[in-house]
């Protein structure tokens, strides 16, 4: 029975690394899915960089920036694109089936790119961001959600019909195509079934996603396109509706576009690098990327005369029906208690079921195994059991614990870091939260330097470059927090 556990473990992560085409294949069939395959374009270093100076001096001089975003900014997370030389639609049309990607699609981390946007934000540069990507990396990199239109929804986002509530999870919604989902809307007064948010070909673009985004680009003086064909109507048309307001529009992608002609300046290069370039000019920080991931303890007990038989459960915040996607399996341990055997809990929901005596007192240790893409292989969780005695329930400030738990991740410079947020305490069961801090990236924007930094005006120690530099990061200030009804 352990070996099919096993192989049945094994097989779910084979399934599971197929991450960017759970979407893809979900999509109904469509013949005429826009023009493919197109060859790449490169500039020269140097040009590149006169045109990365350009794009931070337009970046800068920007009231209302507004950034419009493809699958092109997160192919380097080990999504693939679409319509690329490798991309989803391109080797479907030549019959070669669908690319791998290097993760399963819950573990995929936000870019760089994603993760400077969220400093751009937090600088008071950046005012919106419109996504045609439904890899949900713009939300997981911390980038507020009142500030972000997702077009074609989000893969890992279900939504309220009635109360319009919003559940972002740390897994892949099972359906596309704005359908009932197997859970249901947490609020007491609702309970409606949710649906999921990603559309598919004949589902029109949702409407409050459309308008905000079309409002931004009217307001804009400045769209930059990164990693986007823009052929997918009508959201490609969106960003042109600043060109009719006096506004320009800036493209980064490396393959032409139909709507490079009518773009102040068109970059073709890694959208990465590109950024990195960006940044540096600007003197800001890209921040690391520190992802938190949460679990529930259920801890039941009967008393049956002078025994008690007792269950324990771990399971997803978000409900039985929701798989812990970053977990692969959890050793259950009993150092104080050499009379109870250990266990592996291989199939979820992760459940354990004992007996013992009324009296016993007992530490029970869990290592959690992580799956793959996270930043450490395991993590601890170890508990006190006395089923004479009722523990404490309490809540904890979350945001405020997720911050210090984040801050010590960064400070030690490594994953695996835990924390306890809740605990509900009844007579005969106990269930507590806890948070874990599974990766922390760093993001080195000088690995991806594209020009001789000997060379670079940036580096000359000019008073040119000095003044330039210091025009370029003035007034840069202003943070915002999300106000949107979105739970995790």
């Amino acid at each position: 029975r352990s070996n099919r556990k096993t192989a049945t473990g094994l097989e779910n992560l084979k399934k599971s690394r197929k991450m960017s085409l759970g979407y893809a294949e979900k999509l109904s069939y469509r013949e005429d899915v826009g023009t493919v395959g197109m060859p790449e374009k490169f500039d020269s270093p140097k040009l590149l960089q006169g045109k990365i100076e350009e794009l931070a001096v337009m970046v800068q001089k920007s009231k209302h920036l507004v950034v419009f975003t493809g699958a092109g900014i997160s192919t380097s997370s080990g999504i693939p694109d679409f319509r690329g030389p490798k991309g989803v639609w391109t080797l479907q049309r030549a019959g070669k089936g669908v690319p791998d990607a290097s993760l399963p699609f819950h573990r995929a981390a936000p870019t760089l790119t994603h993760m400077a946007l969220v400093e751009l934000e937090r600088a008071g540069l950046l005012k919106f961001v419109i996504s045609q990507n439904v890899d949900s990396l713009h939300l997981r990199s911390g980038f507020p959600r009142e500030k972000l239109a997702e077009l074609h929804g989000n893969s890992f986002k279900e939504v309220c019909p009635c109360c319009k509530t919003e559940y972002l999870r740390d897994f892949e919604i099972e359906t596309i195509g704005l359908k009932d989902t197997p859970r249901r809307c947490a609020d007491k007064n609702c309970g409606a079934r949710l649906k999921d948010t990603v559309l598919d070909w004949e589902d029109a673009l949702p409407p409050e996603e459309m308008n905000s985004a079309e409002e931004q680009c009217r307001t804009a003086d400045l769209v930059l396109c990164l990693g986007t064909s823009l052929q997918i109507t009508p959201a490609c048309n969106m960003p042109l509706l600043s060109i009719k307001n006096g506004g320009k529009v800036a493209i980064v992608n490396l393959q032409a576009t139909p709507k490079d002609k009518k773009a102040s300046l068109v970059i073709h290069g890694l959208v990465d690098k590109v950024i990195a370039g960006v940044m540096c000019i600007l003197s800001l920080r890209i921040p690391p990327y520190i992802r938190t991931d949460f679990i529930q303890l259920l801890l039941r007990h009967t008393v049956k005369k002078k025994c008690v038989r007792w269950t324990l459960r771990v399971t997803s915040v978000h409900g039985m029906r929701a798989p812990l996607s970053f977990l692969r399996s959890i050793e259950v341990s009993f150092p104080d208690r050499s009379d109870m055997k250990p266990v592996v809990l291989m199939e979820q929901p992760f459940s354990l079921q004992r007996e013992t005596s009324m009296t016993s007192i007992f530490s029970m240790l869990l290592t959690l195994k992580f799956s793959d893409g996270c930043g450490c292989s395991s993590s601890s969780i170890e508990c006190h059991v006395n089923f004479q005695k009722q523990k404490e329930s309490f809540v904890r400030d979350r945001s405020l614990v997720l911050q210090e738990l984040k801050c010590t991740a960064e400070r030690q410079s490594r994953a695996g870091q835990q924390s306890i947020l809740e605990r509900e305490s009844l007579p005969r069961a106990e269930t507590s939260i806890h948070a874990f801090v599974t990766n922390i990236i760093r993001y080195d924007a000088e690995d991806l330097k594209v020009a001789d930094p000997k060379g670079s005006w940036m580096n000359s120690g000019s008073s040119t470059s000095s003044n330039l530099a210091k025009r370029l990061v003035e007034g840069a200030s202003g943070y915002s927090a999300s106000t949107k009804k979105l739970k995790c």
